[in-house]
């Protein structure tokens, strides 16, 4: 190799050095993806809000990475609660919305701020959130609030704000508490939509003081927004909230991190990562070198006889032939209604008339016939012992029922 060609190799290599020294040694763009987790520092995180909110609580936060009929159902129903949904979009299923309007219905509150909510829980409480596309979107806006001795709490947001309001709520039901104003700068012709508008409500809901608080300005708790003055202004929001125990909800976030698979989580760390490139490379060396089979004919073995079904005949005969009945129909029945929530999707805590209606249409039975069956399980499970005519009627019945049907 010749001076020339030395030179030049030396050159590149040089600069192929200082591009990745700058590559990584630049600073890492500024993330503005919505977040709200209490974990995420990046500007539309709430790190710093979750650590403020846990300084003047007088109670420990519980934080919630469940789903809401998960997360509620441990909830003791002696102890009121509030619990707080801050993100960008909220929607609850009808099996979370139910759960949620129960847990108010108990006399707990219900904190959502959001840009956008729909679902059945909006249809319950009749409210429509939306916002003015043409001419304040992204405008900037102050909130304020109806009470005339917070108006030193108001505070106008310049930027990074999405200006959502309430288009339609019960009037009759709902009390307004905040709201927001922006300033067009256009006059559109026909536009029906006035500068100020409601963007924080309270509905009162059920017999025990329960409410839902809904606010329409999820960025006033944002990281950008706690750290530039406006913090007074989320901390009045939450003043209308009773001072019981708070749930944080970690779980409806647009941050949320998912791990749907462990290869994904052997990734993201380093240690585990190379340790998995090793065992790949290893592998497939080992394929390469030792593919050259070594070793004796496996011998034919007789796979195992299935004796689930002489078990089972076995276990049956032992049941009756000690007499134990109430031990046998307490299975039975059990096995029966597992049958029916597996198929047919069925809540069988109560058996009542909806529960036998909702069968009967389901499993194509006669209503007479389906309320016959269920009305003699509850009439066996009320009973302490049982007998031999107890359980050929209850067998009868089960078989009549599930014939050609489960």
């Amino acid at each position: 190799m010749d001076k020339r060609s030395k030179i030049a190799l030396y050159a590149i290599g040089a600069v192929i050095v200082l591009m990745m020294i700058a590559e990584v040694t630049k600073p890492k763009a500024l993330n503005w993806r919505d977040s709200y987790t209490a974990a995420d520092k990046i500007p539309l995180g709430c790190y710093v809000f979750f650590n403020e909110l846990k300084e003047v609580s007088n109670k420990p936060i519980k934080v919630s990475t469940k789903t809401v009929f998960e997360a509620l159902k441990d909830i003791e129903a002696d102890k009121k609660t509030v619990s707080l949904y801050i993100n960008n979009g909220v929607s609850f299923d009808k099996q979370d919305a139910e759960s949620l309007i129960k847990y108010v219905e108990n006399g707990n509150s219900v904190f959502i701020s959001t840009t956008h909510m729909y679902g059945v829980l909006s249809d319950t409480l009749n409210i429509r959130i939306g916002t003015d596309y043409y001419n304040f979107f992204k405008k900037p806006s102050l909130n304020s609030f109806t009470s005339p001795h917070l108006k030193t709490n108001e505070r106008h947001f310049k930027d990074v704000i999405e200006n959502s309001f309430f288009i339609s709520l019960d009037t009759l039901n709902a009390i307004a508490l905040g709201t927001t104003k922006v300033e067009k700068t256009e006059k559109i012709i026909n536009d029906t939509i006035p500068d100020t508008n409601i963007n924080y409500i309270k509905v009162p809901f059920g017999s025990n003081n329960g409410a839902f608080y809904v606010h329409t300005n999820p960025f006033a708790f944002s990281n950008y927004h706690m750290l530039n003055g406006n913090e007074a202004y989320a901390a009045t929001v939450l003043s209308f909230l009773p001072k019981h125990q708070i749930i944080w909800d970690n779980y409806y976030k647009s941050g949320r991190k998912v791990i749907t698979s462990p290869l994904r989580f052997i990734l993201q760390n380093q240690a585990l990562k190379w340790a998995f490139y090793i065992t790949m490379i290893s592998l497939i060396l080992f394929v390469i070198f030792r593919g050259k089979r070594t070793q004796r004919i496996i011998p034919v073995v007789e796979p195992l006889k299935n004796a689930t079904l002489d078990f089972t005949r076995t276990i049956g005969d032992l049941y009756y032939q000690h007499g134990d009945f109430t031990n046998i129909i307490t299975n039975k029945i059990q096995y029966f209604l597992e049958q029916i929530r597996s198929k047919y999707y069925l809540d069988t805590n109560e058996l009542n008339e909806g529960f036998i209606s909702k069968l009967a249409i389901k499993s194509s039975n006669k209503k007479e016939d389906t309320k016959a069956l269920i009305n003699y399980i509850v009439y066996l499970k009320s009973k302490p012992n049982h007998t031999e005519a107890d359980l050929i009627q209850l067998n009868k019945l089960i078989e009549s029922f599930t014939k050609s049907k489960i």
